[in-house]
């Protein structure tokens, strides 16, 4: 259980954070820089559900245990190392990956093939989900970034989450515009 009763602890101060080890990183630190994208990604799913909640109560539950497996990743990424006390440490897993599969093919059943690219936009829902796919792809860029790291361990599921995740929210992104009708769609060339 989280316990937070005092919000400032000024540890922070000489510009270090601390991982779950507790061991003292710098901010700016390639693990702090994924977990805390996902983080922001986080934030903008809250945005997008402003406008889901009264509109599409499935899709706002889709979005809700989104964000909670979000504040999983977070805690998977902010172990650096897969050995040490491993009872304590929280990691995303395959059926999490799963459930976000099996989402993406249920919104897709209803929607037209795409005949062009999707631009960001549409209503607002749609729109925070294109911003929040965005920021998931930085954040996935991050996190592989950081995988590459031979001193740097990250899960495999903690990866396929985050590449799923984009691809929930851009089929979320065209299921919010009125599955698809109200999409605004690319046109190559057109302002010539």
């Amino acid at each position: 259980m989280v316990v937070l009763n005092k919000i400032y602890t000024r540890t922070g101060d000489d510009g270090t954070t601390a991982l779950g080890t507790g061991e003292r990183v710098a901010k700016y630190d390639l693990r702090v820089e994924a977990y805390g994208t996902v983080d922001e990604t986080n934030a903008v799913i809250g945005l997008a559900r402003l406008h889901t909640g009264d509109t599409d109560p499935a899709l706002d539950a889709m979005l809700a245990r989104i964000q909670n497996d979000l504040f999983d990743l977070g805690a998977d990424l902010c172990f650096p190392d897969e050995t040490k006390d491993g009872s304590a440490r929280l990691s995303v897993t395959d059926a999490q990956v799963g459930r976000l599969e099996s989402e993406i093919d249920e919104m897709n059943r209803s929607l037209e093939p795409l005949r062009s690219f999707v631009l960001p936009g549409g209503r607002p829902a749609a729109s925070f989900l294109h911003l929040a796919r965005t920021v998931s792809r930085r954040a996935e860029r991050l996190i592989v970034a950081l995988a590459s790291r031979p001193e740097e361990p990250v899960s495999e599921p903690a990866i396929r989450y985050v590449n799923r995740l984009s691809d929930f929210l851009f089929v979320a992104a065209r299921y919010a515009n009125d599955k698809g009708a109200t999409d605004v769609t690319w046109v190559p060339g057109k302002n010539r």
